[in-house]
This record gives C-alpha cells, sequence and structure tokens, in this order.
C-alpha cells in the first residue's frame, strides 16, 4: 500500500471518529434534560414531550418559575434541568453561589427540587481530551515509523532485511555472466547448501562468510543471488546501513534479529551489501555515534562467531572498500574466504553483452564481440547502461531495430557524456578546440606505445569541449615506463598545440583536465611506482590515501622538494616531447583542426589520411610556415 493510500485511509478514520464524537456530544445535550429526570427517577414516559430549545437562559428560566409554567427541578453540579406543566424539557446553568436562592424560590413556587451528587468525570475527560491528539500524532507516527509491522512503532528493533523465497528467487548462474572465476569458487557454497552432510562426512566445515569484493557495478549482489537461487534456499538481504541508527543498541538488536530469523530458515544466505558501513574499523573514540557503530560491529562479530557453519547458514558481504574494514571482521573463522569481482575482460563483456542483448531487436549486423572490443575497462553496470542506451537512441529516431550506429552513439554518451549542441561557442572559441584535439590527435598517432586513435571531436560532451577518444586493444592490467610517458605526451598535446599556434598569451583553460590527469600520473610514477633514477625504488604514497598522495611525516623536507622538482621534471619533458611532434608536423595539425571545424567529428581512418596527405596538398597559412622545419 503507497503512502498516498496510507494518509487517505488515516484520514477518513480521523474524519470518521470526528463526527461521531460530535454527533454522540450533541444528541448528550439534547437529552440531557430529560435524563437527569430519569436519573432522579421522577421521569414519566408517558408524558408527551413539546419541543423547547434543548438550553435556556437562567432569566428566562425564573420567568417561567413566576409565571408557574415550572413542574419540576432537578439539580446536578451546575447544570440545572427543567420540566415544564406541559411536557417539555430543557435546562439551564445556575450561576454560582445561587443554589440557596433557588431553593427558597421553588419552595415558594410549590415546585419539587431534587439534588443530584456529583459524577467522578476525570478519566472520561481525559479519554475526550486525548481524541484530537491520537488524530493528529497517529497518522505522523505511523509514516514515521513505517507502520506497525517490521520497521514500525511495534517493530523498531526488527531487522528490515528483505526475505527473498526460493521460488520467487528466478535467477541463477545462467542471469550472471563475465565472472566465471568467481562463480566457480562460489559453486562450493551451492552444494554445502545443498548436501551439507557430503562435508561433515569428510570432517571439513563451509567457511562461515565469503566477501564479494570489486570495484560498483561488477554484479556483487546479483551473484550473491544467483547463489541463493542455484541452491533454491532463502536469501535475506540487507544493506549494511540499514544496522546503522542514531539510538545506541538498535543496530545491535536488529543483528540479533536478522540471525535469529536466519536459523528459523536454514538453509539460507545472508547478505549484507556496502558492508563497509556496519564494519569499518573502530577508531576507538567515545560517544554519540561511535557507540553505536562499536555496539553493531561488535554484535554482528559475535553473531557470527555463535552460529554454527552445520546450522546451514551462510553470511555473504560484499564491498569496494575493504581497506576501511575492521580487522577483526577479517579474521579466519569469520570471513574465511574473498571472492574478487572484478571488471570483466573480453570474453566476460562479450556474455555480459550476450545476456542482455536478448531483451532487444537488433540489426543483423551486430556483434557482441565487436561492441565488447570497444568497451575496455567497462563493468558490469556499465554495459547495461550501454545497451539501454543504444535502445532508447534507436527508438529515438523511429528505427525498427538497434543498429551498430545506435552502440556507436551510446558508448559516445557513455564514455564522454551527453552531447550540449545548445553551448554558444564563438568562432574563437572553436578554433581554439578544434587546434586543441588535433593536438591530441596527432600525437597520439606519433607515439607507437599509446592506446590506438579511435576518433576526435570538438562537439561540447559533458563537462569537455571536445575530446579525443583511444581505445586499448587488448584488456591490460599493468602499464609499462613507456606506455606511461606515451600517455604523458599525448595529454601535453593539446597545451603544446595552443601555443604553438596562438603562443603563449593565448593558451586557454581547456588544458586543466589534461594537466590533473598528467600530474596524477607523473606523481605516482614518482612515489608509488619506483620509475624515477633520483629517487630510486621506495615509495612515498601514504598508505589509505589517495594514489597520488604521499607521507610528509615519513620524509624530509628536501625529499618532498625533490619529490616535487622530479614531478615537474616529467612533465616537461612529457611537454617537449608532444612539441617536438607537433613542430616537425606542422602541416598535418592545421589541416587536421581544419577538418575538424568543417565536420566536428572525425574518426581513426579519417585522421590517418588527413595526416598521411602530402604537405603540398594542406595550404599553408602565415602562422605556420614559421613552425616548419
Amino acid at each position: 500500500m503507497t503512502a498516498k493510500w496510507k494518509i487517505a485511509i488515516l484520514a477518513g478514520v480521523a474524519i470518521f471518529c470526528s463526527a461521531g464524537t460530535y454527533v454522540a456530544l450533541g444528541w448528550g445535550v439534547r437529552d440531557e434534560a430529560r435524563s437527569l429526570f430519569e436519573e432522579a427517577g421522577t421521569e414519566r414516559p408517558s408524558e408527551s414531550l413539546k419541543s423547547l430549545p434543548t438550553e435556556i437562559a437562567y432569566s428566562d428560566f425564573l420567568r417561567l418559575l413566576d409565571q408557574g409554567a415550572v413542574a419540576g427541578l432537578v439539580l446536578k453540579e451546575d447544570k440545572l434541568a427543567i420540566r415544564t406543566r406541559d411536557g417539555g424539557y430543557t435546562t439551564t446553568l445556575l450561576p454560582d453561589g445561587f443554589a440557596p436562592e433557588l431553593a427558597t424560590r421553588a419552595s415558594a413556587a410549590e415546585v419539587e427540587l431534587r439534588f443530584l451528587a456529583p459524577e467522578d468525570r476525570r478519566l472520561t475527560d481525559l479519554l475526550i481530551s486525548l481524541i484530537p491528539a491520537l488524530i493528529l500524532l497517529g497518522p505522523i507516527l505511523y509514516l514515521l515509523g513505517g507502520g506497525f509491522g517490521r520497521n514500525g512503532l511495534l517493530g523498531i528493533g526488527r531487522s528490515p532485511a528483505q526475505l527473498i523465497d526460493p521460488k520467487r528467487n528466478g535467477l541463477s548462474f545462467a542471469d550472471v555472466a563475465g565472472v566465471e572465476d568467481a562463480k566457480e569458487e562460489l559453486s562450493e557454497v551451492i552444494a554445502f547448501l545443498k548436501d551439507p552432510a557430503r562435508f561433515q562426512f569428510l570432517g571439513g566445515r563451509m567457511p562461515k562468510g565469503l566477501l564479494l569484493l570489486g570495484p560498483p557495478g561488477t554484479g556483487k549482489t546479483l551473484l550473491a543471488r544467483a547463489v541463493a537461487g542455484e541452491a533454491k534456499v532463502p536469501f535475506f538481504s540487507i544493506s549494511g546501513s540499514e544496522f546503522v541508527e542514531m539510538f545506541v543498541g538498535l543496530g545491535a538488536r536488529r543483528v540479533r534479529s536478522l540471525f535469529r530469523a536466519a536459523r528459523r530458515q536454514a538453509p539460507c544466505i545472508i547478505f549484507i551489501d556496502e558492508i563497509d558501513a556496519v564494519g569499518r574499523r573502530r577508531n576507538g573514540g567515545g560517544g554519540g555515534g561511535h557507540d553505536e557503530h562499536d555496539q553493531t560491529l561488535n554484535q554482528l562479530l559475535v553473531e557470527i562467531d555463535g552460529f554454527d557453519p552445520a546450522d546451514g547458514v551462510v553470511l555473504i558481504g560484499a564491498t569496494n572498500r575493504q581497506d576501511v574494514l575492521d580487522p577483526a571482521l577479517l579474521r579466519p573463522g569469520r570471513f574465511d574466504r574473498r571472492v574478487n569481482v572484478g571488471n570483466p575482460d573480453l570474453k566476460g563483456r562479450q556474455q555480459i553483452l550476450s545476456v542482455h542483448l536478448r531483451k532487444l531487436k537488433l540489426a543483423t549486423t551486430v556483434d557482441p564481440l565487436t561492441i565488447a572490443r570497444g568497451t575496455p575497462g567497462f563493468s558490469g553496470a556499465d554495459l547495461a547502461n550501454l545497451v539501454n542506451e543504444a535502445a532508447l537512441i534507436a527508438a529515438r529516431r523511429g528505427a525498427d531495430a538497434v543498429g551498430d550506429p545506435d552502440f556507436e552513439l551510446a558508448r559516445d554518451k557513455v564514455m564522454m557524456g551527453a552531447e550540449r549542441r545548445s553551448l554558444t561557442m564563438s568562432a574563437e572559441e572553436r578554433r581554439l578546440t578544434a587546434y586543441h584535439e588535433a593536438g591530441h590527435a596527432l600525437v597520439a598517432l606519433n607515439e607507437p606505445d599509446s592506446d590506438p586513435l579511435h576518433k576526435a571531436t570538438i562537439i561540447p560532451r559533458g563537462g569537455s569541449l571536445g575530446m579525443v577518444v583511444r581505445l586499448p586493444e587488448r584488456d591490460r592490467v599493468s602499464a609499462t615506463r613507456a606506455k606511461l610517458e606515451a600517455d604523458l605526451a599525448v595529454a601535453m598535446g593539446g597545451r603544446a598545440a595552443e601555443e604553438l599556434i596562438f603562443g603563449p598569451e593565448r593558451v586557454t583553460t581547456g588544458a586543466a583536465g589534461d594537466i590533473e590527469m598528467a600530474t596524477h600520473i607523473a606523481r605516482n610514477m614518482v612515489c608509488k611506482w619506483g620509475m624515477s633514477d633520483r629517487l630510486g625504488l621506495v615509495t612515498y604514497a601514504q598508505e589509505g590515501a589517495p594514489p597520488a598522495a604521499y607521507d610528509k611525516a615519513a620524509m624530509s623536507d628536501s625529499t618532498a622538494a625533490l619529490i616535487n622538482d622530479e614531478v615537474r621534471l616529467i612533465l616537461e619533458r612529457a611537454y617537449a616531447r608532444a612539441r617536438g611532434v607537433l613542430t616537425e608536423r606542422p602541416y598535418a595539425l592545421h589541416a587536421l583542426a581544419t577538418a575538424l571545424l568543417e565536420q566536428e567529428t572525425l574518426d581513426a581512418p579519417a585522421i590517418r589520411a588527413i595526416v598521411d596527405m602530402p604537405p603540398a596538398r594542406i595550404s599553408k597559412p602565415a602562422a605556420l610556415l614559421s613552425l616548419a622545419p
């Protein structure tokens, strides 16, 4: 039931209760006079009733009394019930201190006056006073507390874990592609959940916990659900952040509730996503959130130690921040096994694309292997997004099937961002951007260790005004020094082209991203990868800090200055290398920039054709003749 329906139902109940209370109180006032006479024992039901106001003024009552129209009186507290001689009933309020005078005047008029003892109405008044508060606070507490169920007022300490029944879990290993090594390692867990006696007979035991490690989007959650689907066991899914609360002790209570429910459902799987939220390293700080976090983590450690693997409960955690996890969580006997779930290789990407492409109506020319070759470094989530974007692009252009051009545009959008056609650029800015990107492209073509050039464009995408895309021929797990130096030269090609064509005074801020990336690589070469002859094979990277950071406390000021000098020297060499390439081929630089201004986007074959064009066929502007060797 949605929140809107909850609010509507609660509002209807509140209106109904209010209306009922109002009607009840109204009828109570209308019949109050007669009820007082019945209570006094003087009511005769056979008498006819005459319509009178439910309440009259005290002066009107005195006038009726003097006229002899009053047949009987009943006084209860300050309420005076009046019965007239013609059978009518009404009431009036007796002013304070007028009781003796009323008794005297009633006696003089020979009218019977009865006194009733007051009732104890404290409980009734209290209940009536609580009705508005309940009407106002009830819906608020219900919605804030998630109802009165698992996460509401009556279940505030219960585990919010989602239980997926094996009959509803339709996932299997066939739905998870590109992680064959991880699936092979997890197959033992499936065998254990299906037949625990087989392992116990040989004296072995399954790990209590498995930790799935890998960057975001690699399919860790999907893999855990597939394990439960293959084993056909219940699957408890919860995020680590759902244990963390502002109230001390509540997180620990939820941990106990989760494991208690899991034991009742055994054999089963408990999956804690983003376990670093609850398993973060304890820092020994006191008070506030530290107490709650430490108590929750301590309870999780106790529960892991407390259940027997023979019970058939397997704990699976997932994180991309292993470095921040508490060592007590990672010791043997708790999370015994760690499974790396990295970005897929070429074959893995092809398998993942085959799974996602089954849902699309494809053109006959679409080949998953071709798309996989053009998406190195993509995670499973990136590939799913790529396929979806291609389908959306095809639908927008009214195509009957998704074709290769749609995947090409989708890849550019995923890698570089959406086109910003509405961005207004002056002619001078477009010319500067064209020469900037032409410089990157020309240097990339002249660097043998650089990744192959894919395309160059001056169409603004994302946060950049243009871009040169290079795609590696194969998946790379490490980089050589020659490759890093080639990447640095390509990064400096844009600024070098601006300075050569327009002069030092006309360079732009467009090279900010290039300089930042180049500085990051150069500092890692010096501080982390031992690629500096002056500093040697020593690491200066600070543990747990960003890759480009270094530990100033572990070095002298002179060493820190030497690191900065070495980084600057590497970047200066890369800039000189890029400038040398552009100086040797100024006509090719001009031809590439002119073609980009005309066509906006050039693919690799078009760029090579322009660069290989004889200089005689290229116009020679005066700005370039001075650069010719």
